[in-house]
């Protein structure tokens, strides 16, 4: 860092050389026919190193705010819901079901001040998606596209929405974290959430997570404290939204199994060898895992705490190695469908063996 002689201001030495950087590349630029004064030399500059600095986030703010919504939803009690969206899909606004639940009229609002009347279109409580069909879309709006693959962790990420009902609003921050299966009131996890640091709060729920180059990454879904941050993936909306429009809903793959990460603990008490893996606590009766997979049926002391024995520990499926809950989860979001056969490799009682289900 340095500072001046006047008040103390400090300077970032990226805002130094960024200023250097300007003053080259006006000074390159001049041409015969006439010669700046210093004034003006100096006036360019500034604005170039300002130009410099802010661009990366700037340019594509105002590249998708356009096609960035408020969602305001209402029933007989009023304003029950308020929330963010975006254009996508052929200008269907995509946003969270909770924004939605319980409204009977939805009206969207436009960075310009426009608004016009929405009608729910379909809405899945298990991935937090809801789609709306406008009765009009102003002129100059764009659909945003949606990212082809998952970008890596460290990738510099954007989010636009209305936080705390205030509109046209950004932050920024990194991918941090990709494969988390995010709980919910459902009971059940939403699968491949992207996780950001970037600051999300009450109000961009909906709203896009993008990329530098303006690619929808994810759909905020929740927010807070401590830097972190969770947005639904494109490949789970680029699954969901579109037989939402066909259909009204989404049926989602069921095997009817309660998870746990693989701990210390559990690892020790169970002799597993392994620490990777996918722990089954519990098998729901009648469900399609009944009779396949086994869930625990014992504990036992191990590192101080109790941890549950005599569960089938799942390694792999459809011959892919599977490292975690949220692989697992991810797998069967979006590779699996309803009636799919599924190939299972895990551990019992120190054995491995092959099912299916």
């Amino acid at each position: 860092m340095y500072a001046d002689g006047d008040g103390g201001r400090r300077y970032t030495r990226r805002a130094v050389l960024a200023a250097v950087s300007g003053v080259s590349m006006v000074l390159a630029g001049c041409s015969t026919a006439g010669r700046p004064t210093d004034e003006d030399e100096t006036t360019r500059a500034v604005a170039q190193s300002e130009s410099s600095v802010s661009a990366p986030f700037t340019d594509v703010y105002q590249d998708i705010i356009d096609s960035v919504v408020v969602v305001f939803g209402y029933n007989e009690q009023g304003r029950v819901g308020q929330g963010s969206g975006f254009l996508a899909f052929d200008d269907i606004v995509v946003t969270n079901q909770h924004v939605i639940a319980d409204t009977d009229d939805l009206v969207v609002g436009f960075s310009d001040g426009t608004t016009t009347t929405g009608e729910l279109v379909g809405s899945d409580i298990y991935s937090d998606l809801a789609a709306i069909e406008l009765a009009e879309t102003p002129e100059g709006r764009r659909s945003l596209e949606f990212v082809s693959r998952e970008p890596p962790v460290g990738t510099e990420v954007l989010v636009v929405g209305a936080p705390f009902g205030l509109g046209a609003s950004a932050s920024t921050g990194i991918v941090s974290g990709v494969d988390r299966p995010l709980p919910s009131p459902t009971g059940f996890s939403v699968p491949d959430t992207v996780q950001t640091d970037a600051a999300v709060n009450p109000g961009n729920s909906g709203g896009p997570l993008t990329t530098k180059d303006g690619q929808v990454v994810g759909v905020i879904n929740s927010g807070g404290g401590e830097n972190i941050a969770f947005g639904i993936s494109a490949a789970l909306v680029k699954r969901v939204i579109p037989m939402l429009l066909e259909n009204g809903e989404y049926e989602h793959s069921f095997v009817g199994v309660g998870l746990n990460e693989l701990t210390p603990p559990l690892v020790r008490a169970n002799e597993f060898g392994r620490s990777t893996g996918v722990y089954i606590t519990t098998v729901v009766p009648d469900g399609p895992a009944d009779g396949t997979l086994q869930g625990s049926d014992g504990e036992d002391e191990a590192l101080g705490v109790q941890a549950p024995t005599g569960g089938d520990l799942v390694v792999g499926v459809d011959g892919q190695a599977i490292q975690s809950r949220g692989e697992l989860s991810t797998h069967l979001a979006l590779r699996t469908s309803p009636g799919d056969l599924l190939s299972l490799s895990l551990i019992r009682y120190g054995e491995r063996r092959e099912v299916s289900m």
